[in-house]
């Protein structure tokens, strides 16, 4: 597990030469939009349950052969592990947000997560199509500039995205 700026130095590191000005001037960005990475952080973390619960009753809703007697989800702890592990990716999204570094979702939630839906007979895409749900509503929830710090946050509303799509791509 890495943040962004351990992998700086481990990148570095491995080419035995020091920071350049183009990593320095990108670490010292990522110092200076801060506080809007914190105002992102708590606003996913302060919404986590309303941003699952409305993901998946939209997912329900578009995928109900999943749901209803014969699908993957039909048993209602079939159905709340769909909710726990939709909970774990948004929770992992925001501590890749806070460290600016995918590799703690990667190594912790993200790894092997494909071949354990496959396994249990779960459809991956619709997993996808969960997690697309919780991007959207945790881009208008991120995005909203009442109550944040200043400024301009398309480069961070773009990392965040990447995240979520990032999940979904991982179990599509």
């Amino acid at each position: 597990m890495l943040d962004a700026f351990s992998r700086v130095v481990e990148q570095a590191d491995r080419k035995g030469s020091y920071l350049s000005g183009d990593e320095l001037n990108g670490l010292q960005a990522m110092v200076s939009d801060s506080n809007k990475r914190l105002d992102v952080v708590n606003r996913l973390t302060s919404n986590a349950s309303t941003i699952v619960a409305n993901a998946y009753r939209a997912l329900v809703a578009e995928r109900p052969e999943v749901f209803n007697p014969g699908g993957a989800c039909f048993h209602h702890r079939n159905q709340a592990a769909c909710i726990r592990d939709l909970g774990f990716i948004l929770r992992y999204v925001t501590y890749s947000v806070l460290a600016g570094d995918a590799s703690v979702m990667d190594d912790r939630c993200l790894n092997g997560l494909r071949e354990t839906y496959q396994a249990l007979g779960t459809p991956g895409d619709a997993v996808a199509s969960g997690i697309k749900k919780m991007k959207d509503a945790a881009i208008a929830i991120a995005n909203d500039p009442k109550g944040i710090t200043r400024g301009d946050c398309s480069q961070l509303m773009s990392e965040v995205s990447g995240y979520f799509d990032r999940a979904a791509g991982a179990v599509a």
